[in-house]
């Protein structure tokens, strides 16, 4: 019985250590002498670290393939620590976002969200999709600020955070057609009566609470719909910047970058 267990083993074929992904390059750092340190968001494994050998050295046939914000076809193999790019080919580049700045910080703004959301090897093809689709809205559209906003209250949703946008979280009432108050802490909206009693709420106006509403019931193309005023989409930006900020305890680089380049153009 051993000795037949013995033969039978050696005839079983080994499993394969490479294993081929999609994923979107979310960063990457220069690691010795010419290798380079990936973060990428995958189709199957979710968030993961691999390594680029000879990445940076002229005329390697990877390091065309591995730029911020590239969607690619990988190869990767076990290493040590790190999974090893054996094989890499870019689906789609997304470089016409290097090509205007304030796209380009959206679409870091997107990438940094997401990765400070989302824990490594944690698969969520939804979340795989809203990224793909984001960058390249950003990359291909004169309009920047809807498929932020829309991939905002999305990823909230993906990541288990959707806001309470109907009743208020306090009084239970169905919130009016008027301005309200938006609690962090609470993760929604309250009623005025409700709002004036908590001093972390912030005032939302109605009008920004429609444009939320619409984004969190609809589809992208249900969603283009929305023509919100300068001044709501700048109401909008501030406190979703702030609420995911207070979500993350922590700051983010990208709107930092967003706001030195608006006033370079300014």
């Amino acid at each position: 019985m051993v000795r037949a267990y013995k033969v039978y083993n050696r005839c079983m074929p080994r499993e394969s250590r490479s294993q081929r992904v999609e994923a979107i390059v979310l960063k990457h750092a220069d690691f010795g002498e010419a290798d380079r340190l990936l973060t990428l968001y995958s189709r199957e494994q979710g968030k993961i670290r691999a390594l680029a050998k000879g990445a940076r050295k002229p005329g390697s046939r990877k390091g065309g393939h591995l730029e911020p914000f590239s969607r690619v076809s990988l190869l990767l193999g076990s290493g040590r620590d790190l999974q090893i790019v054996q094989q890499a080919e870019a689906i789609q580049m997304n470089s016409a976002l290097s090509e205007d700045l304030v796209a380009l910080g959206y679409a870091s703004y997107a990438v940094e969200l997401l990765d400070k959301f989302s824990g490594d090897h944690d698969e969520n093809r939804a979340l795989y999709r809203l990224l793909r689709d984001t960058l390249e809205r950003l990359s291909g559209g004169a309009d920047l600020q809807l498929p932020v906003r829309f991939y905002e209250v999305r990823l909230l949703d993906l990541v288990g955070f959707r806001p309470e946008l109907q009743n208020c979280l306090n009084c239970k009432k169905k919130i009016q057609a008027e301005d309200q108050f938006f609690s962090f802490e609470q993760g929604g909206v309250l009623c005025p009566d409700c709002g004036h009693l908590d001093p972390g709420a912030r005032p939302i106006s109605i009008a920004a609470l429609k444009i939320l509403r619409h984004l969190q019931r609809s589809s992208y193309e249900e969603a283009k719909r929305a023509k919100p005023w300068p001044h709501v989409q700048l109401e909008l930006e501030t406190l979703m910047n702030l609420y995911l900020t207070y979500l993350l305890e922590r700051g983010l680089n990208s709107p930092r970058f967003l706001r030195s380049v608006r006033r370079a153009a300014a």
